[in-house]
């Protein structure tokens, strides 16, 4: 088939998968799964739970006194440190063929950029949710999904879609998973950033909770597109396929939201540390399991389904 060129390097092409062609490396790269980037994930949940551990003890230990500007620089800092973790994990897993560094960063810069530009002023400034959103049951579910669910998923799908997705880095449908995952954390550091500031600086121990349990949830369900993303790159997928993967990962997005705010309805507080703040990071540690597990197999079946049809 000496007509045909690898859809991601553009070189002749022998191998097909469905209706993609493929150069012999880009083949056994579509067909390998990357068993290093979910322990990267694995990793990333129990760091969290380990550096939330280590600061609400030493903070309950010692009672550190901060106010004003180290206050604040304090949880800026703590707002940083989940994406931080990710990365190393991720690169101490990742050596042998490793994403580079300059994109990775640029997507989580770009996810943080759309955050602060795009997201948090149409939430808070035309769509007005802080006074509405929990009026009821039903504006709660249904704004949490169709507003700020789809606002947040789209800008995450969008700085992977417009930045890195037609790259020659792209090259296996895993990387979907991987650069939506960098989006997702900095959209969460700028959520996280944007609550340190509106308070003028927050309680540690309590709110380094809080900052792990967004970081987990914005990178469960930026995965959850970047799987759809990574199909749609190197399959001819249908016009629904995308939406079909914002759909779920928005409405993941939105029922987490209002599962979260039934757990503080509840009495169960996520940032008061008067009561039972850990509750909000069990939810949000079983959601990034039950995430990372699903998509692990979502790409098994796809390897397994590939290599059949060879």
């Amino acid at each position: 088939m000496p007509d045909l060129v690898c859809s991601v390097c553009g070189q002749p092409a022998d191998r097909t998968i469905k209706t993609r062609c493929f150069c012999e490396r880009h083949f056994l790269s579509a067909t390998h799964e990357r068993k290093h980037t979910w322990r990267g994930y694995t990793l990333l949940i129990f760091g969290l739970i380990v550096f939330v551990g280590l600061v609400y003890f030493l903070d309950s230990a010692i009672k550190p006194v901060l106010t004003g500007s180290a206050l604040l620089w304090a949880g800026v800092l703590m707002a940083l440190v989940p994406a931080a973790i990710w990365m190393i994990f991720f690169y101490l897993q990742d050596r042998i063929e490793p994403e580079p560094k300059g994109f990775l960063l640029a997507v989580f810069l770009l996810g943080a950029l759309l955050a602060a530009a795009v997201g948090s002023p149409l939430l808070e400034n035309v769509f007005h949710i802080s006074k509405w959103l929990y009026a009821d049951t039903a504006a709660t579910i249904l704004g949490s999904i169709l507003v700020v669910g789809f606002t947040q998923e789209f800008l995450k799908y969008a700085a992977v879609r417009y930045s890195v997705y037609r790259s020659s880095e792209f090259d296996e449908a895993t990387d979907g998973v991987i650069y939506a995952t960098a989006a997702g954390l900095g959209y969460a550091t700028i959520l996280n950033i944007q609550f340190v500031i509106s308070n003028g600086g927050v309680a540690l121990g309590s709110s380094v909770i809080r900052m792990a349990v967004v970081a987990l949830a914005q990178a469960s369900f930026a995965a959850i597109t970047g799987y759809f993303l990574g199909r749609a790159k190197f399959e001819h997928e249908p016009l629904w396929w995308m939406p079909l993967g914002l759909t779920l990962a928005a409405t993941a997005n939105g029922l987490f939201n209002w599962l979260r705010g039934r757990v503080v309805q509840s009495g169960i507080s996520l940032t008061s540390a008067s009561t039972n703040p850990w509750m909000g990071l069990v939810l949000a540690t079983v959601v990034a399991v039950l995430t990372t597990g699903f998509i692990i197999w979502l790409v098994r079946r796809d390897i397994h389904s590939a290599l059949a049809e060879k």
